[in-house]
């Protein structure tokens, strides 16, 4: 049996390295991205079955599972809830268009893709689902707030889930990278400038320093990982018997939840504080 997979956002960095990946390790991997210039250049690179999927657009959706189960012949094994992005800014800073966006790719889109993939797992009597979450999913920092909400969402769904899909044969797993080499930065950069009125916010002196950290040429940190360590993880998530429920990949993560069940809420903000903007 050959074991298919759907993925999002694979246009550059975790999504692109995993349909790479398991296409080499037999997966029939269907990529999905939001553009069309990018599925025709993920064609080009070599993965057999592209879809576009926008994880903003409930039609786009729809169709792009179709597209999707016509390659598969209606079966799916798993499904990869990587498509995401990070909209930086303070939180007193954030239009709620903003804020809404970021909820309709990083929540909804992705709870829309899921719900439809567990009617078919269901019915089929198997299947993965594997959430990429984030160490900001666990720990708050500063100028993340609509990122942190979405992933603490996600996350939060994902758990209830799981309990809730115990008594079948769907497995389901979250993922926590941290710091991962990935065109992330430029996105949250992009979205930063878009969205924020940087010249009118009593933050200017702190977005004058996340400018510079998301301009950053190279790893952002000591602990930035490449995006294979991300898919080794996702490949136990999806090869292994009993998968786990939670996957750490780089120290920031690890570190992150052990400090959030040791630390007081006071000493933890002020670590979280301490690493900038």
């Amino acid at each position: 049996m050959q074991y298919s997979i759907l993925i999002t956002g694979c246009s550059t960095g975790i999504g692109l390295q995993a349909a790479q990946t398991l296409q080499k390790h037999n997966f029939l991997v269907v990529a999905s991205c939001r553009k069309q210039a990018d599925v025709e250049q993920l064609r080009r690179s070599g993965i057999k079955h592209v879809v576009q999927l926008d994880l903003a657009d409930p039609a786009s959706i729809e169709q792009g599972l179709n597209e999707t189960l016509k390659i598969t012949g209606g079966k799916l094994f798993a499904l990869f809830n990587n498509g995401a992005y990070g909209q930086p800014g303070a939180v007193e800073d954030l239009p709620v268009d903003a804020l809404r966006q970021q909820f309709e790719v990083n929540l909804f889109g992705t709870h829309d893709l899921t719900t439809r993939v567990v009617t078919l797992m269901l019915e089929q009597g198997y299947g993965r689902i594997v959430q990429n979450s984030s160490v900001l999913g666990m720990v708050a920092a500063p100028f993340r707030g609509a990122y942190n909400a979405s992933k603490f969402a996600l996350e939060g769904l994902t758990d209830t889930m799981r309990m809730e899909l115990s008594d079948t044969p769907i497995k389901v797993s979250l993922i926590e990278p941290g710091p991962i080499v990935s065109k992330f930065r430029d996105n949250a950069l992009h979205a930063l400038q878009d969205n924020i009125d940087i010249d009118a916010s009593r933050h200017k002196r702190g977005y004058a320093e996340a400018v510079a950290r998301l301009s950053k040429v190279g790893p952002a940190s000591s602990g930035t990982l490449p995006a294979s360590a991300v898919v080794d993880k996702l490949l136990h998530a999806l090869e292994s018997p009993r998968p786990k429920a939670r996957y750490y990949v780089t120290w920031p993560t690890y570190a992150a939840a052990i400090m959030r069940r040791v630390l007081p809420t006071v000493l933890l903000d002020r670590v979280m504080r301490s690493k900038g903007n």
